[in-house]
């Protein structure tokens, strides 16, 4: 069975996300394929204010949700950097949360230690480690770029793993 997952990499500046499509093998006898759909980054201007900030975030996953339809979202758990930064993406991922409600799509959440291990085998990988493994495992040439895109990707991919 065909499941579409959408990775998101929680931000309030820029929002990583990626979404791949999977086949679900419950017996993992064999490799399943998985392959990448899309990926990006949804930015709100440095110069607006916070609300506007907010709304951008909110109207730009509607649209994304509504063209990828994913049957499943995995999001990065919030990982404390600088209380300012913190609480910023707190408020971002309070607007996610809202939108997937909103559309009823299920979600999962993992740490950034349970994404390194996932696709690395290690908790404390570095950045490029894990960049390095979503790029081999999707077959892609390059990194994708921004890092924040590249992060989404990760998310799903260790959603498609734990399934």
């Amino acid at each position: 069975m065909e499941k579409c997952i959408l990775g998101i990499d929680p931000g309030f500046a820029i929002l990583g996300f990626g979404a791949i499509k999977c086949t679900q093998n419950q017996n993992r006898l064999q490799d399943t394929p998985v392959h990448m759909l899309d990926y990006g980054a949804i930015v709100t201007p440095a110069d607006a204010e916070m609300g506007i900030r907010l709304c951008t975030l909110f109207d730009d996953l509607h649209t994304l949700i509504g063209d990828i339809k994913p049957d499943l979202v995995a999001i990065e758990k919030l990982f404390f950097y600088r209380m300012g930064n913190t609480i910023l993406v707190a408020q971002a991922r309070g607007v996610i949360m809202l939108v997937l409600a909103q559309h009823k799509v299920p979600y999962v959440e993992f740490t950034p230690a349970q994404i390194k291990q996932a696709l690395t085998g290690y908790g404390n990988a570095e950045k490029i480690e894990v960049q390095e493994a979503v790029a081999r495992e999707l077959n892609l040439d390059q990194i994708p770029k921004p890092d924040d895109a590249a992060d989404g990707l990760a998310v799903a991919l260790t959603a498609w793993y734990q399934i």
